[in-house]
């Protein structure tokens, strides 16, 4: 008897525990005014770390696999190994878009690094129709100029905000999985 007892205390008392446990989350802002969380739900954890991690992976794939190939001429019309060159700067490219928006989610975060990476959302944005122009061969010097651009801008608001993002080179495996 005493077990079935504690078993008809406990089920209510356990309900009662779950039912108020996820009730207790609070209200999200939905203004949408401002970059900042507004409240300890909308932080995310290492925010900072996350940022920097991203962005440093998207920073290298950029490097190596559009910016110095670009520079080393791989891209023009006859080089030796172009295609390759164009496939695989195409994949950086989406692969890069796509961690960078991952480090700009990580910056609203955090209410330091939101205000200062805030106003690079449209630069980010930008680079989505780039990796199209690589992967077709109709890439031009601004083209690859906006991907070192916007990899140089949200490295220096990383900095300016106390969060210094250096070049981590992802193998190519990792840029074909995204």
């Amino acid at each position: 008897m005493n077990r079935r007892a504690a078993a008809v205390v406990a089920l209510p008392v356990a309900c009662g525990l779950l039912l108020t446990g996820t009730g207790c989350g609070g209200k999200k802002d939905s203004t949408g005014a401002g970059a900042s969380p507004t409240g300890s739900a909308e932080r995310q954890k290492f925010a900072k770390t996350r940022f920097v991690a991203n962005a440093g992976l998207a920073a290298g794939a950029s490097y190596q696999w559009i910016i110095k190939p670009y520079r080393a001429g791989a891209f023009r019309k006859g080089a030796d190994g172009r295609t390759v060159a164009l496939v695989k700067a195409g994949l950086a490219g989406t692969f890069a878009y796509n961690r960078f928006k991952a480090a700009l989610n990580n910056a609203k975060g955090d209410p330091t690094l939101s205000k200062a990476v805030a106003p690079l959302s449209a630069g980010v944005e930008s680079l989505k129709g780039l990796t199209t122009k690589f992967r077709k061969g109709e890439a031009t010097d601004g083209d690859a100029g906006a991907f070192d651009g916007v990899i140089n801008s949200v490295k220096n608001a990383g900095k300016d905000a106390g969060a210094p993002v250096t070049d981590k080179v992802p193998s190519y495996s990792e840029i074909q999985k995204g």
